[in-house]
């Protein structure tokens, strides 16, 4: 997705948490806005500019940034749009696989604003390409409950649990998060395994897999599930652990 700013990128405002992180571990002088849910690296030091779906527009304006970072699923394109029409140079990602996520976090670093391509991204490129698909099970992967939503088709978080060889159930609905009844997701034999991430929804030991009394709970870091950026360096190592926790 191009963006049109051919100038130099001295101030960049951030609207996905994974792309902040991006930016923070390469050229944290750039970052001069970022939105609420920016919470990596702890300590980021920038203006906020509120949620990712409900951006203050105003208080990004009035940062002049040269550059808006962006993601097509994580932003509304009527924000984008209004972005633009202020003269504001937006950069819109799209990330549902592993190589879309080092394609465009190097075309962002490199085109976007600039910058060489970091050591990180290639040290989280080596992590992965070296990831064994330790496991061979079918699992479900809830993002919510009341109601119960599912991972579905064409995701990033999926992509990755199938490299390590978790293979979601519901990767060929026809919806990307389908809302599916307990009783459904709870069928003898209909999985080995429910993944449980702490966000978007904050699954806990204590909340969420007693919803689940048939299965294996797999506890996982929502970051290192869904993030792309310098966590995908971590992510294979941590994503193993916590899985091979669970089922033994």
């Amino acid at each position: 997705m191009a963006h049109t700013n051919t100038g130099t990128v001295r101030s960049v405002v951030s609207l996905v948490p994974s792309l902040t992180e991006a930016l923070a571990a390469t050229a944290p002088e750039l970052l001069t806005g970022a939105t609420d849910w920016c919470s990596h690296p702890p300590g980021l030091d920038v203006t906020r500019v509120r949620g990712t779906k409900n951006p203050d527009l105003e208080r990004i304006a009035a940062l002049a940034p040269d550059l808006v970072v962006a993601n097509e699923e994580e932003n509304r394109e009527s924000d984008l749009a209004a972005l633009r029409a202020a003269g504001i140079d937006v950069l819109v990602t799209e990330v549902r696989t592993l190589p879309q996520a080092f394609g465009e976090l190097e075309r962002m670093l490199t085109e976007g604003c600039g910058l060489a391509r970091p050591r990180w991204l290639q040290e989280a490129e080596d992590a992965w390409r070296d990831a064994r698909a330790e496991f061979d099970v079918r699992a479900f992967v809830p993002v919510w409950r009341r109601p119960w939503m599912v991972l579905g088709r064409d995701t990033f978080a999926g992509a990755l649990l199938a490299h390590l060889g978790v293979h979601n159930i519901y990767e060929r609905h026809r919806e990307r998060y389908p809302r599916l009844p307990l009783q459904e997701l709870n069928e003898a034999g209909h999985a080995d395994l429910v993944v449980l991430p702490d966000e978007p929804y904050l699954f806990t030991a204590d909340d969420g897999p007693e919803a689940f009394p048939g299965l294996p709970s797999a506890l996982v870091g929502g970051r290192h599930l869904t993030w792309y950026g310098p966590s995908l360096t971590e992510a294979p190592a941590a994503l193993t652990a916590q899985l091979r926790k669970a089922l033994g």
